[in-house]
């Protein structure tokens, strides 16, 4: 049976069980199995009312909210194929992806997003508010899903790092296959299940991974609250005590700087131990051992970081999850110190969202864990990692050539850069595509550098390493950072690696790369060739290039 139907089945088995819950304005509400059930069959029978054929494309443009999930379980019920659209982004880009997908129509949360959409595209497809999808149209119970292994279920967007966003296709199959195996590491994490998950979920259904964990959450029985304000997010998990949650890099980085101010600003005898069973660590990292860290780290955990746990997560965490991006070793090493695992896991929109994850047992900081079963991955030329199973997509949406392209001999070709230890475990080293080809011949991950120069500056926002073509480095500092703190990352770095991978300049950007400007692309990447043409000037002084005004 495909999954949808699994789902629905948990559904009915939590029917007086609180399921999902959302938290507004400090409040949180919720539905039992029996509501979503209900929610789901006022979706199903509002689009079997509107005429329209299995295969057809609905698009779902909305914010994340428990009416979100509803709607897309509906219309996959219903054999429609899902184009989810992120809320955030700009009214133009979001009109391309729909004109992409010929959309049949689009399921808005709001007024204010359909109005955006409408007025940017004249001839856009009928746009339904939830409120009218939701407001109770009585109608025939559809309980059997249409939707069968082989159909397609969602169109996902990639992010569209260089150029035009292309439409993954997806299949029930695909999405079945890996919602087994993220629910089957969940239950390492948690040891056999004895209580039932506690899950907060904060990150956008229309990424990849973020919607295959939602869909993992709801099929495994797990009370799910959803964050509907970002800003809230720190009051809102000490009340979720979540058992885990899946996170971006960026939340960590922010909350590892945000506890160092915080011990600092409070002082005296806790700031004292905290900072010692810091450097305690490092030692015991580097093998450098003195015989009053244990003391110090001992000292820490009964006076410092069980407090830290608990004024940041509640009382239940297991671990922290993180995607999308990878993490670095000392924000890894930093959770652990504390007492939390971070689990990694990487993949691509086209892996259906995951590739390889952590081993709860034994996470490897810097690294993305091993291959999950049924999967097989290897690496090919340039050290690109391939990768082929149940878990790959069929093909982009009406692009032929660029699927041919990356499917080949029975292998998705990712475009990223990695390697693979002794064990089995996998490290992301780059993408290929951004990979810098010096005027000399020597070629290099700009990712790496800029890992080891941003370790070193940590009020940076950004760092971006150029040189394609070029006969020596430089660099792109974004953030409130002084020019003279720079130079000194830069020198430190430099030291230890060859004269070709040396930074020679920078240039500091006051206003970060963002989403609103245009430098990232929607789940948070560089938009690194629109860098490039936006900062020309700034760069080619860089390289001792006056422009002609």
């Amino acid at each position: 049976m495909p999954f949808v139907g699994d789902i629905f089945a948990q559904l009915k088995s939590t029917a007086s069980t609180t399921v999902l819950a959302e938290i507004r304005d400090g409040q949180a509400s919720g539905v039992t199995g029996t509501e979503m059930l209900e929610l789901v069959r006022k979706a199903r029978t509002f689009l079997a009312a509107q005429g329209l054929q299995k295969g057809d494309r609905c698009g779902l443009l909305a914010a994340n909210s428990i009416r979100w999930i509803a709607m897309d379980l509906a219309a996959m019920a219903e054999g429609l194929i899902v184009v989810p659209l992120y809320s955030r982004q700009a009214p133009a880009e979001l009109v391309a992806m729909m004109k992409d997908s010929t959309l049949s129509l689009v399921c808005c949360g709001d007024a204010g997003l359909r109005d955006a959409i409408q007025k940017t595209w004249t001839n856009a497809p009928p746009a339904f508010l939830f409120d009218e999808i939701f407001k109770g149209v009585e109608g025939v119970q559809l309980d059997r899903p249409q939707v069968r292994e082989s159909d397609p279920v969602t169109i996902i967007y990639t992010s569209g790092t260089s150029g035009e966003a292309k439409g993954v296709v997806l299949t029930a199959a695909n999405v079945g296959f890996m919602l087994g195996c993220t629910s089957a590491r969940l239950d390492q994490l948690m040891g056999g299940r004895s209580e039932v998950d506690r899950v907060y979920h904060y990150l956008p259904f229309s990424f990849c991974a973020s919607w295959i964990a939602i869909l993992t959450f709801v099929l495994r029985g797990s009370v799910v609250t959803l964050n509907t304000d970002l800003t809230k997010i720190p009051n809102d998990l000490p009340v979720v005590a979540p058992h885990y949650f899946l996170n971006v890099p960026q939340l960590l980085e922010r909350m590892r700087r945000g506890v160092d101010e915080q011990v600092a600003k409070k002082g005296g005898a806790a700031n004292a131990i905290y900072s010692r069973a810091k450097a305690a660590c490092v030692l015991k990292k580097e093998n450098r051992q003195k015989s009053t860290n244990a003391l110090w780290l001992w000292l820490a955990e009964k006076m410092v970081f069980s407090a830290i746990r608990k004024r940041l997560f509640g009382t239940n965490l297991k671990a922290l999850i993180s995607g999308s991006a990878p993490l670095t070793p000392e924000t890894q090493d930093y959770f652990g110190m504390l007492g939390i695992p971070v689990l990694q896991v990487y993949g691509l929109t086209e892996t259906t969202g995951i590739c390889t994850m952590d081993d709860p047992a034994n996470p490897v900081p810097g690294r993305v864990g091993p291959t999950i079963p049924g999967i097989e991955m290897k690496l090919g030329e340039n050290d690109e990692i391939l990768v082929r199973g149940p878990n790959i997509f069929p093909g982009y949406w009406n692009r032929p050539q660029q699927t041919a392209e990356v499917l080949r001999d029975g292998w998705f070709h990712t475009g990223d850069q990695g390697e693979m230890d002794g064990t089995g475990t996998w490290r992301i080293v780059g993408r290929i595509k951004n990979l810098i080809v010096l005027g000399s011949g020597h070629k290099l991950a700009p990712e790496v550098i800029e890992d080891e120069i941003a370790r070193l500056l940590p009020t940076a926002q950004q760092v971006v390493v150029i040189g394609n073509g070029r006969g020596y480095l430089t660099a792109i500092i974004t953030g409130n950072v002084a020019a003279n703190f720079v130079q000194e990352a830069l020198d430190a770095v430099n030291i230890l690696n060859p004269h070709y991978k040396q930074v020679r300049a920078f240039f500091v950007r006051t206003e970060p790369f963002s989403i609103d400007n245009g430098m990232l692309t929607a789940n948070g990447k560089l938009k690194r060739d629109l860098i490039s043409v936006r900062l020309k000037n700034e760069i080619e002084e860089m390289y001792g290039v006056k422009q002609a005004v």
